[in-house]
């Protein structure tokens, strides 16, 4: 009996499992480059601007972070409970043009959205103190706080 000699060569056989093995290296490459930018994702808002309107007290809030940012409340010398809406453009802001606004019913920030939160109570009154310098912080749904200092005129 006589057996035939038609295998492929070791050579071909070398290629051929180092091809997949690149494959498979290229795939699991992608798959972790995926899985990184899923758990790098964070969020930062940061107040470009905190001025007094004569009544209110109004902030612009921008998200410069890679994740939605839920803004839950306002805090004002440390104290939450401090009355507050969003509302697309203030008094004395320059909202940048181009820029987008963010869910002014629910206060939810995507990347690169602002927000405009107009601060109308402090401490239970409606009074804002003249040569006084507040704290104001913006609280999110994450738990993260964003002050900022506020003088009243």
């Amino acid at each position: 009996m006589r057996r035939s000699n038609s295998g492929i060569s070791p050579v071909v056989a070398t290629v051929i499992l180092v091809a997949i093995a690149i494959v498979i290296a290229i795939a699991v490459a992608f798959w972790a480059s995926g899985l990184v930018g899923i758990f790098t994702r964070f969020e930062k808002l940061e107040i470009t601007a905190a001025v007094y309107d004569g009544d209110d007290v109004e902030l612009l809030v921008r998200n410069t972070g890679s994740s939605p940012a839920t803004i839950d409340s306002v805090y004002v010398n440390g104290r939450p409970g401090a009355t507050f809406q969003f509302i697309t453009d203030g008094d004395e802001l320059d909202v940048p043009a181009n820029a987008t606004a963010c869910d002014t019913s629910t206060g939810l920030c995507d990347p690169g959205e602002y927000i405009v939160i107009n601060i109308a109570n402090v401490d239970g009154t409606n009074e804002w103190v003249s040569g006084v310098t507040y704290e104001v912080a913006v609280h999110t749904a994450s738990g993260k706080l964003y002050p900022v200092a506020v003088l009243i005129p």
